[in-house]
């Protein structure tokens, strides 16, 4: 092992574990062996999320994973704090999880019936947000803010997708006029609707399943949002496959078994959501796959931005 993870092992307690890389994403994530336990260590990349975010995030999760969501529960290191610092980048441990992700890519894998899957997912996700509603944030709490000017305004979370540099003139003007169409319909809609803590990125990437239980991880991107974006972002990557029906009615009468779903106000936040991964991609666009990417990306997009605003005239 290198000196940074033999150091932040130390810092838990864990010198004689071994431990290998498992992901290099965003975060760098090892799995750790312990005495007969397994552990997540990640060490969370620079400059992305400040020590005051991480620690909410961190919180969060162990909150949730007291109220019976399956998740990678915090492990605090022996003085008490869920974050470390080691080498110039924030530190933390987790329960390791058993399982696999139900897909990739848009697409399920070994699902055999998506809208059973999709309705107990549903059920998963409106128990995170009734735990998380009925929850006392700690003092000190911070994660970013995904509604309307995180989403639409001048600078979004994710970046100004109207400015993606392979936009015709056309395209550009499509999805300015999908802009300004959405900042009013949420304007219309966001007194009422339903905000609060969302994951911001169940993909099936990041949803797995073992022994028939589907359990969340991935919680880097948690923010402040509508919880019609939560649904979208699992809904967006399957618009395209046979099942998306099922899978949405599914979803759908999984989370209504607690809290509201709207039909049109879902459709509003599919286009959201893929509005934010045209503006995520600029960045990536010449990174290996970046570019066919970025063309699907951008092809979903101008087509739900055209239809939205058919359907708003």
């Amino acid at each position: 092992m290198t000196q940074p993870i033999d150091q932040a092992l130390a810092l838990w307690g864990m010198q004689a574990a071994k431990a290998r890389l498992v992901a290099q994403r965003e975060n760098s994530v090892w799995r750790v062996d312990d005495q007969g336990a397994a552990f997540a260590l990640r060490f969370h990349r620079p400059g992305y999320r400040s020590k005051a975010e991480l620690n909410s995030e961190l919180q969060w999760m162990a909150h949730l994973a007291e109220g019976g969501v399956l998740l990678p529960c915090p492990i605090p290191l022996p003085d008490g704090p869920l974050i470390a610092e080691v080498s110039g980048h924030h530190v933390s441990v987790l329960t390791w999880l058993d399982g696999r992700p139900i897909g990739a890519s848009g697409n399920l894998d070994g699902i055999s019936d998506p809208e059973q899957l999709a309705f107990a997912l549903g059920q998963q996700m409106t128990q995170m947000h009734d735990l998380t509603d009925a929850w006392t944030l700690p003092a000190g709490f911070s994660r970013p803010d995904w509604r309307r000017e995180g989403l639409l305004g001048d600078a979004p979370l994710w970046g100004a997708f109207w400015q993606h540099p392979h936009l015709k003139t056309v395209q550009r003007a499509l999805l300015l006029r999908a802009r300004d169409a959405a900042f009013d319909a949420l304007t219309e809609i966001e007194q009422d609707a339903d905000q609060g803590l969302i994951h911001a990125d169940l993909l099936a990437e990041n949803i797995m399943i073992h022994e028939g239980q589907l359990s969340f991880i991935d919680f880097d991107d948690c923010a402040w949002g509508f919880r019609d974006f939560e649904l979208a972002t699992f809904l967006l990557k399957f618009l395209d496959q046979p099942y998306y029906p099922a899978l949405r009615q599914g979803l759908c009468a999984g989370y209504t078994t607690r809290r509201p779903v709207d039909g049109r106000q879902l459709d509003l936040f599919l286009l959201l959501r893929a509005l934010t991964y045209v503006g995520w991609i600029i960045d990536r666009v010449d990174e290996p796959g970046g570019a066919a990417r970025s063309q699907r990306m951008l092809s979903q997009a101008l087509t739900l931005a055209n239809d939205f605003l058919k359907g708003r005239a």
